[in-house]
């Protein structure tokens, strides 16, 4: 016969085994809801990407050819091209306007949670929403700014801003930083009020000055949050479509069109879907990489003493 002791272990295993069952069963949702709406569609995109795909008609099996064709599409590498250029600018953009805003709301002074709520306001709005509100506001017969600029007589004549590249661009890089930047001060507060004030403390008694603290303790110490702030940003701006497609359709003469506006265009404009599937299979990749880039970052100097 068994002993106690061996009789103790068996249960043991068994409410282990039932303990592990259990948990299964609490995230059988969660992994149903990834696999039927991540998992699955990954693999038929990347299936469609080896094909021709009509819309209408049988596919036809080409292998790899839609992606040496992506390698030679000219049109494919202006947009990626366009896309980084955007991503940089309006990254530094938001940056340079959103830590400051952070410094300023994260001191307790009068009427700091109003100030917070203001800016942090844009942000509940869709950016569809968005673009449309900016189309109208710089609308040159019935929007805001361009008759408020003549009526202040800043301007002797109405321009359309959005008629040409240079100041399209401006617009709607002025118009995602109202948007986003507010987001983007509220990840950068919890990383300023995860700072220790003893330490910003002792820096102060020890005579360093604003600039010294800022330099060697605020921006080591928010290292993390300043590399998922980064990252949140530079995905976003990769996939930008709405801004480009609803203010500016692409132009002016197809100048402003993106990675996922040249995706919609190839597969439900042209209705290559087959080609189509490997742009989006190529972006994908694009997008792991950040994430990579985004876990070095977030783990650089953990195994520092």
């Amino acid at each position: 016969m068994a002993g106690p002791e061996a009789i103790g272990a068996l249960r043991r295993r068994k409410r282990r085994r039932h303990a592990g069952w259990h948990g299964f069963l609490y995230i059988a949702p969660a992994m149903a809801l990834v696999l039927v709406f991540f998992v699955l569609p990954v693999l038929f995109t990347g299936w469609m990407s080896l094909h021709n795909w009509p819309l209408l008609g049988n596919p036809r099996w080409i292998g790899f050819g839609n992606y040496t064709r992506m390698v030679s599409d000219v049109r494919f590498m202006a947009a990626l091209r366009f896309t980084a250029y955007y991503t940089v600018i309006v990254t530094i953009v938001i940056f340079a306007v959103a830590f400051p805003l952070a410094l300023y709301v994260e001191k307790q002074r009068r009427l700091v949670g109003f100030y917070r709520t203001i800016i942090f306001l844009p942000v509940v709005v869709g950016l569809a929403t968005a673009s449309l509100l900016w189309v109208w506001l710089v609308n040159v017969d019935s929007g805001f700014f361009v008759p408020a600029a003549q009526a202040l007589g800043l301007i002797d004549r109405r321009p359309n801003l959005l008629a040409d590249f240079d100041t399209a661009f401006a617009t709607i890089v002025v118009m995602v930083v109202w948007k986003i930047a507010g987001f983007t001060m509220i990840i950068l507060l919890t990383g300023l009020q995860a700072i220790p004030s003893e330490l910003t403390e002792a820096a102060r008694i020890d005579g360093a000055r604003r600039w010294q603290r800022f330099r060697f303790l605020t921006l080591p110490l928010m290292r993390r949050t300043i590399a998922l702030a980064l990252i949140i940003s530079i995905t976003g701006s990769v996939l930008a479509f709405d801004q480009f497609y609803i203010m500016t359709s692409g132009g002016p003469q197809n100048q402003m069109i993106s990675v996922v506006y040249y995706i919609f265009n190839q597969s439900f404009v042209s209705f290559n879907l087959g080609y189509g599937a490997a742009l989006s299979i190529a972006l994908l990749v694009i997008l792991v990489l950040i994430s990579i880039v985004q876990l070095w970052l977030l783990r650089v100097g953990e195994d520092r003493p």
